[in-house]
């Protein structure tokens, strides 16, 4: 356990992602502070959450040094757990610069204040993107990385810089590389918040909930039911992965670079279909402009995560949609602005 006057941060904290962390990092007895410009993350998570234990919150930008100065010159950060980022597919293929500016000029932001001040332990928040089109199934670490959008080109990048950074000054990393991040809190406190969200099973749900209309936004690719394959990971398994990464890093671990996922692709179909079936409902279906730059397969080899971790994700797709359902039966419209 970290001393009073220390404390990890954690960057992007008031999004979707970051926010269930925080909530496990608190929840085990952590200081935390957030950093996070609030663009795409919300302040209401971090009040209910301050509820937990210890939460500062710093409101600024990677973009920005003088914003990392200040926080790492305030607190005494022992790690750092990096989730803040641009994600979504498809606007990078029609901005990539914003991703490049803020997902690699961010994080090396981000790396030289850690460097400055000298903390070098960090758990970085990839994707499965960086792999694009695969050669092979389930996807291990080893497979080819040859990102077929600027967002996964952007995780690349800053994967490369942290490589380097081991290399050259030091750090210790864990990269992990998500699949399909779902479901929210089991208590349901807190959750996604996006509108429109890229998320699936989100949009599913809300869906069948009757808060919004459900639309298909892929394009027939060659899979069994001509609808796209991943590998579906629950928020709060993905937190306890964050969990043990940091206690790994902690007892001297080495860098590592694992993916997290279920080891099990579920078709955008077959997802439906489970969310109808959970509800009792059967959808009425549109069709919406298919998303840019997504590819036909892709699920996880999590072997080495399970192995190295200790970790083992435990949700079901259904204990997935039931805490969104929650979730929304208590925030229909996510958090307030």
């Amino acid at each position: 356990m970290l001393k009073r006057n220390k404390a990890i941060l954690i960057t992007g904290g008031a999004g979707y992602i970051g926010s269930h962390a925080v909530k496990l990092f608190l929840e085990k007895g952590y200081a935390v502070v957030v950093f996070d410009n609030l663009s795409h993350g919300w302040r209401e998570p971090l009040e209910i959450l301050k509820k937990l234990g210890t939460l500062h919150f710093e409101k600024g930008d990677l973009r920005h040094k003088k914003d990392l100065v200040k926080v790492f010159k305030k607190h005494k950060i022992t790690a750092v757990l990096h989730f803040a980022a641009l994600c979504l597919v498809n606007e990078s293929m029609e901005q990539p610069e914003l991703f490049f500016e803020n997902n690699v000029l961010g994080s090396l932001n981000l790396l030289e204040a850690m460097r400055t001040h000298g903390v070098k332990d960090i758990i970085f928040s990839s994707t499965c993107a960086t792999y694009g089109e695969t050669k092979y199934l389930p996807v291990d670490e080893a497979h080819p990385q040859n990102a077929d959008n600027p967002y996964g080109e952007s995780k690349f990048l800053v994967e490369r810089m942290l490589i380097w950074y081991g290399k050259l000054h030091g750090f210790k990393y864990v990269i992990l590389r998500y699949f399909n991040v779902c479901g929210a809190a089991a208590d349901g406190s807190i959750g996604d918040s996006k509108k429109p969200s890229q998320l699936l099973m989100q949009n599913a749900v809300r869906g069948a909930m009757g808060i919004e209309p459900f639309s298909f936004t892929y394009a027939p690719v060659k899979t069994r039911d001509k609808s796209p394959v991943r590998d579906y990971i629950d928020v709060e398994d993905l937190a306890e992965a964050h969990l043990a990464a940091f206690n790994y890093l902690e007892k001297n671990g080495q860098s590592q670079i694992l993916n997290l996922g279920n080891g099990q692709g579920f078709s955008v179909k077959e997802i439906v279909a489970e969310v109808e079936k959970v509800f009792g409902v059967t959808m009425k279906k549109q069709k919406a402009v298919a998303r840019k730059g997504e590819y036909a397969e892709i699920f996880a080899d999590p072997r080495k995560a399970q192995r190295i971790l200790k970790w083992q994700s435990k949700k079901t797709l259904q204990d997935s949609i039931l805490s969104l359902k929650k979730w929304y039966e208590n925030k229909p419209q996510g958090y307030r602005k």
